[in-house]
């Protein structure tokens, strides 16, 4: 598969990493299109059943409170569904049915290292973005979506810990990851503008 995916540039990371700002001027540079996994994501949840995502099912049968309230932060992030991988194989369709004469640049959370990296010729065609907490809020506060989910449960600025929380664990375990199979990962914290991260990631992939 590593080869049928060779024209392919995969930028995953943590919630909030500007991943979506990095890949579309990525692509801008180098002739490219843009695959945002985010854009997709409702169509993916809406094509998959409960036996092929049964903690998607879960997660849809719960109330805005019953998921960022009264579940354990860990047990958030460990149950949910996106970080299990769930409707990965989309994705790779997906990817599969575009046109193969110019670079393509994958981007989203739900590009996780352990799922990428079998599709890889060239670990260097794979890059993780690594925000640090407050760079993650601070993206949150400038997009205008930090209280979004937050703010449709009962107790919005507990909730909103709690997903920071969660989205900080998501990041752990992508640096964990990522150094474990050999995968290219880069910091991002307030000092780094866009372009300094999009250099970062030309000059770690082979891209």
């Amino acid at each position: 598969m590593g080869g049928q995916l060779d024209h392919v540039l995969w930028i995953g990371g943590g919630s909030g990493a500007g991943k979506s700002t990095v890949a579309a001027q990525l692509a801008d540079e180098i002739g490219g299109l843009v695959y945002s996994t985010d854009e997709v994501m409702a169509d993916h949840a809406a094509s998959l059943d409960a036996t092929e995502a049964p903690q998607l099912a879960a997660f849809v049968d719960m109330s805005m409170d019953e998921r960022w309230l009264d579940r354990p932060v860990d047990e958030m992030f460990e149950a949910f569904h996106w970080f299990a991988g769930e409707g990965f194989q989309l994705i790779v369709d997906d990817l599969t049915a575009m046109p193969t004469g110019r670079p393509i640049v994958a981007e989203g959370f739900r590009l996780l290292p352990e799922l990428v990296a079998p599709l890889l010729s060239d670990r260097a065609a794979a890059v993780w973005l690594l925000p640090t907490p407050e760079f993650r809020r601070r993206a949150f506060e400038s997009r205008g979506s930090l209280w979004t989910i937050a703010g449709r449960t009962s107790d919005p600025t507990r909730a909103l810990d709690r997903l920071l929380d969660r989205d900080a664990c998501f990041t752990d375990r992508l640096r964990r990851n990522t150094a474990r199979l050999g995968l290219a990962a880069i910091d991002v914290d307030e000092s780094m503008s866009v372009h300094a991260v999009v250099r970062l990631v030309r000059a770690t992939s082979r891209w």
